[in-house]
């Protein structure tokens, strides 16, 4: 997984779990909502200030934005029950 998509990840789970829009975090971080956008999708990399900005509104620290996500938050709920079962034997 590349920074930017870290980033992204990141970056739309802290702010779905604040319950902010896309808007509302652009506004308060005093960026474009075009660019939240393009950040969640991966399409620029931020430089370090808007990624601070964007930390201090949501509450964390920048670093926390930028951790690599542990696989099993990465990995769906069907994933991860696929991952625990053995694989089957062919008799």
């Amino acid at each position: 997984m590349e920074i930017r998509e870290i980033l992204a990840v990141n970056l739309r789970r802290y702010r779905r779990a604040e319950g902010m829009s896309q808007e509302e975090l652009a506004h308060r971080a005093g960026i474009d909502r075009t660019y939240v956008s393009s950040l969640e999708r991966s399409v620029y990399a931020a430089g370090i200030d808007v990624v601070d900005r964007i930390a201090r509104v949501l509450g964390v620290e920048a670093a926390d934005l930028l951790k690599r996500p542990q696989a099993s938050s990465r990995m769906n709920a069907t994933e991860s029950r696929a991952a625990a079962k053995p694989a089957r034997r062919k008799p």
